[in-house]
């Protein structure tokens, strides 16, 4: 950003956004467009031409030469083919052409990308259908065009479709319960979502010296560095003047793409930081943060830097997570979660915090598979990552409503409380009465819940598709209730009490760390889905099943692909981790302790011409001890070896839980070795960057 520039000219100047639209289009169109956007309704493919036109004009202007249907496909990133505005008229001539057709519909080669046997491999055709609700934008000489992308036969092979149709359906739901309550304004709620996004910067020449983070994205092996996170002297710490350069033009990329970045800070670990948005519809939320994390990589190496977005690169210190703050807005602009003055007397409010509780108590399940994946089961349970076990937290005040409501007491609206700070100087300041539980999966953090097991790396799509859904079903069930009640107030009272007592089970306001907790949630009937198998065998559970497809979320079809992509890719993720380790033991570890005590054996020879008869020498001891744990660290190569090729054999699922059960442990039994000889080798026969070079370099 130039120094003449302003941030409010900068932000979304890369975007075909509503005020580009309003300035390009005829009113009619623009109107019919916005319709389209803001109510979603369907698109009216008259305006599509002018639409197109209009588009490409404003992209050419901004340098843009070619377009791309930008979508997301069932790898958890994002997908893109660019084509040229440019169409030969003959004559050595062309000129600059984009139809409606073009920005309605695209057909990119589909073959490469996973779909649970949604089609066969050699039919290739995909089909991507523009997004009129996720602005275009420009980037690097493109315009990219946010959209849908679907099978031959129309089944969803993206992550997009299906949250587009979680939104509309927990939008119904909550309108039709808001008239009910006497809301004859509110036509559509929108679901909004911030993604705090986590993720490790580090010297890209150590990035590319350690094969495990160049193909994995996480370290297999290393000793815990002397310091690690314990002094806590890198949360919120100054930054480092690479990394505050980086985070500088991060923010200016992010806000031409009329991403609204707002804090950039040090995380707990070393070389870890954190940006948050401002809140956004959860379509463009998700939208947006695919494009923060593309953005990130992309940027890193100007720095001489690497952005590692993986869930737990470093053992012994915090992981990476992706805090998705979940809310409901009306598009008359009331958060329904956010309580009154009284909110033990708002029943609106209350009626939709019931309905969140009943929805994360019966899909507890679904909400864990919505973030199960291998490497998030590397930093589930520890270093402020919630536990594999769902529960809620609400507060104390919140929590004593609820309870009040359950016991039929009267509710006593509790004043604020303020802090006094002892200097008389300074105000005192309110007291915040809700989150203060970094443990908790699922928060209520004041006017919106904050759902905490999502993986840095992870695409929010589908933790944000089964909120919607599972809330859906619990607003239909609450209006089917309510819907004929004669005494509405008394209804309503009554539902409120049922609910909250059905579902108390998933409150819990303790250490979710605590060995205590886990046998508590096993007695209260609360779901341990400690790896991504176990999670996933669930997913096409009938009460799943009926749920996605009751609201036309995800067909039967769309959930079985699903379950076999989920076991698909970790089978791969684990067997990309086996195959790495094995090939740095071989050729990096194993000749360099060899070489090390062949040293060690040379200086021990010297000692004892120099001393004959001497006894307890050092260089006898290490040597003795490393030809141990080397000989050791060949037996386990081997036996990983065997299973991996074991593992190789058996279908996807069979093979996950192959590598959760018999491989895992022997991978782990391998770095054990491995980190052991780490620390009785010296630094400059270790072939690959330690811990300690790594985390505190930047």
């Amino acid at each position: 950003m130039e120094r003449s520039e302003r941030m409010s000219d900068v932000f979304a100047s890369q975007v075909f956004s509503e005020d580009v639209m309003r300035e390009r289009l005829p009113k009619e169109v623009y109107r019919s467009l916005l319709d389209t956007i803001a109510n979603g309704k369907e698109l009216d493919r008259g305006i599509a031409d002018v639409v197109a036109g209009a588009m490409k004009d404003w992209a050419i202007e901004h340098g843009a030469t070619h377009y791309t249907h930008w979508f997301q496909p069932l790898t958890g990133i994002t997908a893109e083919k660019h084509d040229a505005f440019l169409s030969p008229v003959g004559h050595g001539k062309a000129i600059m052409e984009f139809s409606g057709k073009e920005l309605i519909k695209g057909e990119p080669d589909a073959s490469s990308f996973p779909s649970g046997g949604l089609r066969a491999t050699f039919e290739a055709r995909g089909y991507t259908a523009w997004d009129p609700a996720s602005y275009a934008f420009i980037r690097d000489g493109s315009l990219y065009i946010p959209t849908a992308f679907c099978s031959y036969t129309g089944e969803a092979l993206d992550s997009k479709t299906p949250l587009l149709r979680s939104m509309a359906a927990i939008s119904r739901e909550a309108v039709r319960l808001l008239g009910i309550l006497g809301d004859s304004s509110t036509s559509r709620i929108i679901p909004t979502v911030g993604a705090e996004q986590e993720y490790f910067l580090i010297d890209e020449k150590d990035f590319k010296a350690r094969r495990d983070l160049f193909y994995c994205g996480r370290t297999l092996f290393g000793a815990p560095a002397v310091k690690g996170q314990e002094m806590d002297d890198h949360y919120f710490g100054s930054l480092p003047t690479r990394v505050s350069a980086f985070m500088h033009e991060l923010d200016i990329e992010l806000w031409r793409l009329g991403i609204s970045a707002k804090t950039k800070h040090n995380e707990a670990a070393p070389s870890q930081h954190e940006l948050a948005p401002i809140f956004c519809t959860a379509n463009i939320a998700t939208d947006n943060n695919l494009l923060t994390m593309e953005c990130m990589k992309k940027l890193a190496p100007k720095y001489g830097m690497a952005c590692i977005l993986s869930e737990k690169p470093f053992a012994g210190v915090n992981g990476s997570g992706k805090h998705n703050n979940w809310s409901l807005t009306t598009d008359l602009g009331e958060n329904l979660l956010k309580p009154g003055k009284t909110p033990g007397e708002n029943k609106k409010f209350l009626l939709f915090l019931a309905a969140v509780i009943k929805a994360v108590d019966e899909y507890q399940d679904l909400l864990r598979i919505s973030c199960a994946t291998a490497g998030n089961d590397c930093r589930l349970g520890g270093g402020e990552a919630p536990p594999s076990i769902i529960s809620v937290y609400l507060g104390d005040d919140l929590g004593s409503i609820v309870d009040s409501i359950i016991e039929g007491s009267s509710i006593e609206s509790r004043k604020k409380k303020y802090m006094s700070l002892g200097v008389s100087s300074m105000p005192s300041i309110r007291q915040d009465t809700t989150d203060r539980n970094r443990t908790s999966p699922f928060a209520f953090t004041g006017n919106k819940f904050e759902f905490r097991m999502v993986g840095a790396s992870q695409n929010i799509a589908l933790a944000n598709t089964v909120i919607n859904t599972a809330v859906a079903g619990s607003l239909k069930d609450f209006s089917d209730r309510l819907e004929s009640a004669e005494d509405l107030d008394g209804a309503i009272d009554a539902l409120l009490s049922s609910t909250f007592r059905a579902h108390r089970r998933i409150l819990f306001s303790g250490n979710s760390y605590s060995p205590e907790w886990e046998r508590e949630a096993k007695e209260r009937g609360l779901s341990n889905l400690k790896a991504s198998p176990d999670a996933y065998e669930r997913f096409t559970d009938e009460k799943n099943v009926s749920l996605l497809e009751r609201f036309g979320v995800m067909s039967e079809t769309e959930i079985h692909s699903r379950r076999e992509i989920f076991f698909e890719n970790y089978r791969k993720t684990k067997n990309i981790e086996a195959r790495t380790m094995l090939e740095m033991t071989m050729r990096d570890f194993i000749p360099a302790v060899s070489k090390y005590i062949c040293k060690l054996c040379e200086s021990l020879d010297a000692r004892r011409r120099a001393l004959p008869g001497a006894q307890g020498l050092c260089e006898a001891d290490l040597a003795e001890r490393l030809s141990s744990l080397l000989d050791k660290t060949y037996a386990a190569h081997n036996e990983l070896s065997r299973l991996v090729n074991a593992a190789m054999k058996k279908s996807d699922e069979d093979a996950s839980f192959y590598y959760k059960n018999t491989v895992i442990p022997r991978m782990d039994a391998l770095r054990g070795l491995v980190d052991e000889m780490e620390t009785l080798t010296a630094r400059e026969y270790w072939p690959v960057p330690t811990y300690g070079d790594i985390t505190f370099k930047i």
